[in-house]
């Protein structure tokens, strides 16, 4: 049996009465939407309700879902500590759940659990859906760090799941907006976190789900969205299927957005498997970019592919320009998938014989060499994005005065450790940000003292 419907909440405990007491009036649009989606949610009378939130533990590379028979929480953090919620897992729709994302290649199941309790992203949706609803079991899933393709896939393997068991199942996606609406609020004010409101209110209004791949990380970073990966998860769910939108609400008076939106599911639609629209633009895109690009990125992308592939490095073709040849300089191989970054690894200084040279040595190493993220498999390939920066000499410094975070990059040294960042980088705006970026990568603490050195690049992309 399909998903019934799905439903974008947010989690403000500040709308339970014991906890607000008298403030959450500000936002009772937000609580008469909660209020309609809990009868509506009662009214399919689901077997099973699937629940998102971004507030159950979160690993990089690992989807948890809760392990066990049930789990309880409390308010207490919150000042409201005889207000609580418990809940009965549905083991058999978990197990289940995690046979399929295996096959899937999808890194999920119950283990690494740190805290049972229930969070409060889970709990605020429980307290008004179990005022209308009393039989049900929960299946919570908690976000991760793998990109958002994989956060609709892991979607998909609920709608299969649901189908595979014959459950009635309606899933709830747990997630604030933007924190930072407000230069009162307790996160500050930023126009990305305005306009990131606009755009997936809009989005969630429109039945859009492709919009909510196509936000890039640095804008979401700096709109500190709460909940768009719960939303991508529940648009996996409904991948295929077509839905009659119900927009309840948008409130912000604390300097939060809180969106409420029902989707009620109404037949197949073979149209809205987004995932694949969204792979092939991505895939159209990036050979766009491969007719565009230069020799150094041409060079780049030759590089890790012959690698993946054969295990060997390419031998310098023919034809490339002779500056490359002749010359030497530090180059940075930066690699990106879907506007995430998926490696970059460079040399300050040079470490080979010509540019051409520490291009195909770096672009390897970016691919499958950088510690933060799992090496660069063959299916991928058609995906990446690469630039290339071929760095100048760099000229030691006095002070950040000297120091311009659009035209120079800069190195970090205290001892042995150096950091080093890019110039001109998306989500980097103050020489400020630049140098703590830098002192993070190397492990300089903000009390030692540093050494700084500037240097230019030519960027190819």
């Amino acid at each position: 049996m399909p998903i019934l419907g799905a439903f974008i909440v947010p989690h403000p405990p500040i709308i339970i009465p014991e906890i607000g007491r008298g403030e959450e009036k500000k936002i009772q649009k937000t609580i008469d939407g909660y209020h309609d989606i809990a009868r509506q949610i009662a009214e399919l009378e689901p077997d099973t309700i699937v629940l998102t939130t971004p507030h159950s533990i979160i690993y990089s590379d690992y989807f948890h879902i809760s392990p066990g028979p049930g789990a309880r929480g409390d308010f207490g953090r919150f000042g409201a500590w005889n207000i609580s919620v418990l809940a009965e897992y549905d083991e058999g729709f978990v197990k289940e759940l995690m046979n399929l994302a295996r096959k899937r290649n999808i890194d999920a199941g119950t283990l690494g659990e740190r805290d049972g309790s229930l969070d409060h992203g889970t709990m605020v949706p429980l307290y008004f859906i179990n005022q209308y609803l009393k039989k049900y079991k929960l299946v919570r899933i908690g976000l991760s760090g793998l990109p958002v393709t994989d956060h609709y896939k892991l979607g998909r393997c609920i709608k299969e799941t649901a189908d595979k068991l014959d459950r009635k199942v309606v899933f709830v996606a747990s997630g604030d907006l933007s924190h930072k609406l407000k230069k009162d609020g307790p996160y500050g004010f930023s126009e990305e976190g305005v306009e990131f409101d606009r755009q997936i209110t809009e989005a969630m209004k429109e039945a859009d789900f492709l919009k909510f791949l196509t936000f890039s990380p640095d804008f979401c970073e700096k709109a500190a969205e709460c909940g768009l990966r719960s939303f991508i998860i529940m648009a996996g769910a409904l991948s295929g299927l077509a839905v009659k939108t119900d927009f309840k609400s948008y409130e912000g008076p604390f300097g939060v957005g809180y969106g409420i939106c029902a989707y009620t599911v109404t037949g197949e639609d073979d149209s809205r498997d987004f995932d694949i629209v969204f792979k092939n633009e991505q895939v159209k895109m990036a050979r766009e970019r491969i007719m565009k690009a230069d020799a150094y990125v041409k060079l780049a992308r030759l590089s890790l592919e012959t690698y993946v592939k054969t295990g060997k490095f390419v031998k310098l073709p023919e034809g490339l320009p002779e500056e490359m040849l002749k010359n030497k300089a530090g180059v940075f191989v930066s690699i990106k998938k879907y506007g995430h970054l998926r490696g970059c690894i460079g040399t300050i200084t040079p470490a080979t014989s010509c540019i051409a040279e520490e291009i195909i040595r770096n672009a390897v190493s970016a691919g499958l060499e950088d510690p933060r993220f799992t090496p660069v498999t063959e299916n991928e390939l058609d995906d990446l994005v690469y630039s290339v920066d071929v760095l100048s000499k760099p000229e030691p410094i006095q002070s950040m005065d000297q120091l311009d975070v659009k035209r120079y990059g800069v190195i970090v040294s205290s001892g042995l450790k150096r950091g080093l960042l890019l110039p001109n980088l998306e989500g980097v705006d103050t020489v400020e940000e630049q140098v703590a970026i830098a002192r993070r990568k190397a492990g300089i603490s903000d009390k030692e003292k540093i050494k700084l050195e500037r240097f230019e690049v030519i960027r190819h992309q």
